[in-house]
């Protein structure tokens, strides 16, 4: 089930667990969502709805097509340019389902800039370990030009949040690069520094994300 899988590849990279398996929540029938939210394009859309009690009430929305697409053609075992496109839109997801149930069990809130920003690392971080361990030999030098350089806000789907997600977007790429450059060293203990760096950010809050990013990018 590759949902799943993308839940357990984030969380070993993360080193983070969570009691709750992404396939409870997901919904794939648009008519089974909030009115407000059922006229949305995306292929997917995190729903988060605060009960009278203050428990949060979660769905995941992900276009049946794009599943159906992901069976076929399966990232986890050859990720390509075919599929490249489907994959960071689960990844999206799910990612931004881990997250807010990892902060939520540790009573910590979560802004939306925040979620925007871990899930753009996300499809970097969780692309470059799949891939290497597809293909070891070779170091994944177009990640950064598929993710950064050729992808484009696209203001249909923002729903006025455009800032938000330009944001998102330019944090993210400084901090991927910043990570990428530790990658590519290839010595001894690179990846470890690597995951060892993703570890201690993934547990700052969203302030604090900003702020070391702009002190070592």
């Amino acid at each position: 089930m590759i949902l799943r899988q993308i839940q357990e590849l984030i969380g070993g990279i993360y080193d983070v667990s969570i009691a709750h398996d992404v396939y409870d929540f997901l919904v794939t029938d648009r008519r089974r969502l909030p009115p407000s939210t059922r006229s949305h394009p995306a292929d997917e859309q995190l729903i988060v709805a605060a009960g009278e009690s203050g428990e949060l009430g979660v769905s995941l929305y992900l276009d049946p097509a794009l599943l159906e697409r992901l069976q076929r053609a399966d990232p986890i075992q050859s990720l390509h340019h075919g599929n490249v496109a489907d994959y960071w839109t689960a990844l999206e997801g799910v990612s931004h389902f881990v997250y807010l149930a990892w902060n939520c069990g540790h009573d910590k809130t979560v802004s939306l800039l925040e979620l925007e920003l871990q899930a753009e690392i996300d499809k970097y971080v969780a692309s470059y370990w799949l891939l290497k361990r597809q293909l070891p030999e070779r170091f994944p030098a177009e990640l950064m030009r598929l993710l950064f350089a050729r992808t484009r806000i696209d203001p249909k789907l923002a729903e006025g949040r455009v800032e938000i997600y330009r944001r998102a977007t330019l944090y993210a790429e400084k901090f991927c690069r910043r990570i990428e450059r530790v990658l590519r060293e290839r010595g001894a203990g690179t990846e470890r520094e690597a995951l060892a760096e993703l570890r201690r950010f993934y547990r700052l809050t969203d302030a604090s994300k900003r702020a070391h990013i702009e002190a070592h990018a």
